[in-house]
């Protein structure tokens, strides 16, 4: 049919165009986020585009809700302003008749936001986890800059290298500066490099050691041909400890703590929401086409807003205790179909007056 095959190409079309738009300022900004926290020695420098499309990964779902929402609010935003939904009323289609073109575009989107909320988000958050465990368990010669001072994790040693472009675990004229209550030592060396995996150690060569004991003063000097200093604490794998989101699916079933069922819901409440603000889309795309605005597409930001911070405020509620993951499913997004339905039928109450007052044009 002419009316189905039109709209659901227009939908298509202005849901891609929207997302590009979206995924471009979101990337933009996740990758200025990116940069900044592996500037601040958070993540691996070398790690920043895996990273950003592993944050990139775990946010599209929230995008793709957006995107189809836009994409159907501006769509029938522009059939009002241009007269055609007058057209397709005076001919008999209420407002409900849009239901269907536009489910039948969206349930595509509708099932990818659906598999990356259940398995692609905790997938790639469990990744994240992986890569920030990674690099803390590098050496601190590897995750020193050449030519400034790193501090180990504990805070009692500063070290300064230059190191070998090589070999990432070696490192020449190091110095460190080891602080305990009531002894201070500094080390200098030739060369050193990085020993073992988890009790990391720092073997020096060739160099010397002055230790002052700050509560008698005494001081002693000594040179070495062969050193070894433990170069850091041993990192704990937090592998073992994944928080709720980087847990599966399957395993927040099998364990249903109020902080995994919160979490469960977060997921659920992505598809749902997308469902549902893509039926609301439909009742807040109505506009008068003798006023040139986009009020209706501010409102609907504004309800997209709002609705995706009651998500959020509905996996603290449920991972508190403060009510039950059923109860609160049925609440946010059983009111958020209610008011999506009560606002199509409104509209279409609307529409019907306009075929009532249809002029009869006599012979």
């Amino acid at each position: 049919m002419l009316f189905d095959s039109t709209l659901r190409r227009e939908l298509a079309r202005n849901f891609g165009a929207t997302l590009v738009v979206i995924l471009t300022i979101v990337l933009t900004m996740f990758l200025i986020r990116t940069l900044g926290r592996a500037a601040g020695g958070e993540i691996a420098p070398q790690e920043v585009v895996l990273f950003l499309g592993y944050t990139a990964l775990g946010h599209l779902p929230t995008m793709l809700a957006l995107s189809l929402f836009v994409s159907v609010v501006a769509t029938l935003s522009r059939m009002y302003r241009d007269s055609e939904m007058a057209i397709w009323f005076s001919s008999g289609v209420g407002l409900t008749r849009f239901v269907a073109p536009v489910l039948r575009v969206s349930w595509p989107v509708l099932l990818v936001i659906g598999l990356l909320a259940l398995y692609v988000w905790p997938w790639q958050n469990q990744r994240s986890v992986e890569l920030k465990e990674r690099f803390e368990r590098r050496s601190d010669l590897s995750r020193v800059t050449p030519g400034q001072f790193q501090t180990s994790s504990d805070g009692t040693r500063v070290f300064f290298i230059e190191r070998d472009v090589a070999d990432s675990r070696t490192g020449r004229n190091v110095f460190i500066l080891s602080s305990l209550h009531d002894s201070e030592s500094v080390t200098s060396a030739r060369s050193g490099h990085i020993e073992g995996d988890d009790e990391r150690y720092l073997v020096l060569t060739r160099g010397q050691r002055n230790d002052e004991n700050l509560r008698t003063s005494e001081k002693t000097l000594a040179r070495f041909e062969g050193y070894r200093v433990q170069a850091g604490e041993k990192v704990l794998s937090s592998m073992d400890n994944l928080p709720p989101r980087a847990r599966s699916t399957l395993e927040l079933l099998l364990e249903p703590t109020p902080r995994h069922q919160g979490q469960l819901a977060w997921r659920l409440g992505l598809l749902l929401g997308a469902a549902n603000l893509t039926l609301l889309g439909i009742g807040l795309s109505a506009s008068n086409p003798r006023r040139a605005s986009n009020w209706n597409l501010l409102f609907a930001l504004l309800a997209f807003v709002v609705y995706y911070n009651v998500i959020n405020l509905t996996e603290a509620w449920i991972a508190g205790g403060k009510a039950g993951m059923g109860s609160a499913l049925i609440v946010a997004h059983g009111g958020a179909f209610l008011i999506a339905v009560t606002l199509l039928w409104w509209r279409e109450q609307g529409t019907s007056r306009i075929g009532w007052r249809r002029p009869a044009f006599s012979p």
